[in-house]
């Protein structure tokens, strides 16, 4: 097997995480949110309140990177962080009604990216892309763990 850093296609895809999410995010400026808050209202919202670390864990980020990320949703009453009754260490974030009503607004918009996307993609690609993109959450592979 050569060495990874001679594979093409390897060297070239780290451009293309930033540039979907570049995408993403003027697509959903309009209604104020970037693509990782716009992630994090859509699992507060399907899963009620949670505290910081698992919500961390469901979108594959570091337990300060997510209060970092919730700290702006929080100062525009989107969301709300309070220390937990059962355990007064861990913090529990939850969706806000305002925030219910700004992820509403944003959904069109990010739909109408993710149609374009499959689009030019194509579906069958975009498809294949999803089920890769699952495979790789399914190895268990978490550098972001503390």
């Amino acid at each position: 097997m050569p060495p990874w850093w001679t594979y093409r296609p390897l060297r070239r895809s780290p451009g293309a995480a930033p540039y979907l999410g570049a995408t993403y995010d003027k697509a959903l400026a309009p209604v104020g949110l970037r693509t990782t808050q716009f992630g994090i209202l859509q699992q507060l919202r399907a899963h009620g309140e949670m505290t910081i670390t698992s919500l961390a864990d469901t979108i594959a980020m570091d337990r300060t990177t997510m209060a970092s990320n919730l700290k702006p949703l929080a100062r525009e009453g989107l969301v709300t962080i309070e220390p937990s009754a059962a355990d007064r260490r861990a913090r529990i974030a939850t969706i806000t009604p305002d925030g219910i009503s700004r992820m509403k607004a944003a959904l069109p918009l990010w739909k109408a990216v993710q149609a374009q996307f499959e689009d030019n993609l194509g579906g069958d690609e975009a498809a294949q892309l999803r089920a890769s993109l699952a495979a790789v959450l399914r190895t268990g592979f978490q550098p972001w763990a503390e």
